[in-house]
């Protein structure tokens, strides 16, 4: 089975002229020439052209095109990638629709939208974060909780969260001790609060990951600015750190 460059042309969306220019750079070749000088196309021609049109529309130039193609080890495998692509896509895509639809809702109820609202499915920020310290699964877990949300349910949780927030910040202040019963209970409302997101090895009930988790949540609310600025000035964030840190040594480390 084989089809005219016209008939490949029209299907695809794309012209004649495209798919010459494809051919004279070795990108796609037709499966052959006729006599008459027409190009034709067989089902593996095509299938690359599937390829090719997909990889075009994630914003790839036609040289790296060619290097992905030339780097497949099998067709199975290339389609396999050519799917996880595409739910990828699909997936950043129905973000967007998502942070579009609240920044409406906010403005139909007569709210002003936060610019993070705005923006979410744009810059997913903490993603190599994540990904990088807990894995592409906890990503993609809490990510799909999160962006599972309406604008409601986001705002009760980041209320929720400023409320924890606070709570740290004025134990602090007040100069409760790390090791303190009041310290400890929100270093106990921290973890729950940690656990109330998919993906999470607290989440999990990963006894030994949950912990590292929080102590490196704890290490990291110290060394990032975001975070000293967040609890108040680096010593509220370094009270925070400590009271995790024993939390876990008195808690989260002991036999079950």
């Amino acid at each position: 089975m084989e089809w005219t460059i016209q008939q490949v042309a029209r299907r695809a969306g794309v012209t004649s002229r495209t798919l010459r220019h494809y051919d004279d750079i070795g990108l796609l070749p037709p499966s052959r020439v006729g006599a008459n000088g027409y190009r034709y196309y067989d089902v593996d021609a095509v299938a690359r052209l599937q390829r090719v049109l997909v990889l075009r529309d994630l914003g790839l130039s036609l040289p790296v095109i060619a290097e992905v193609l030339d780097r497949e080890a099998d067709e199975e495998t290339a389609l396999q990638e050519q799917i996880r692509l595409l739910e990828a896509e699909r997936e950043r895509v129905d973000r967007r629709i998502r942070a579009v639809r609240r920044t409406l809702d906010a403005r139909r109820s007569g709210q002003d939208p936060t610019m993070d609202m705005m923006l979410e499915g744009f810059n997913d920020s903490y993603e190599d974060e994540v990904v990088a310290r807990w894995g592409e699964r906890a990503f993609r877990l809490s990510n799909e909780w999160w962006h599972g949300k309406d604008m409601r349910e986001q705002l009760a949780w980041k209320r929720d969260t400023d409320e924890l927030v606070d709570a740290w910040a004025t134990a602090w202040r007040e100069g409760a001790s790390p090791r303190s019963d009041r310290a400890q209970a929100l270093a106990a409302r921290h973890v729950a609060w940690l656990g109330a997101i998919p993906g999470t090895p607290v989440a999990d009930g990963d006894r030994e990951q949950a912990g590292l988790m929080v102590r490196c949540l704890g290490d990291m609310y110290v060394t990032d600015p975001d975070f000293a600025t967040t609890y108040g000035s680096v010593e509220g964030a370094a009270f925070v750190r400590d009271a995790l840190h024993e939390y876990v040594r008195v808690t989260m480390s002991s036999a079950p």
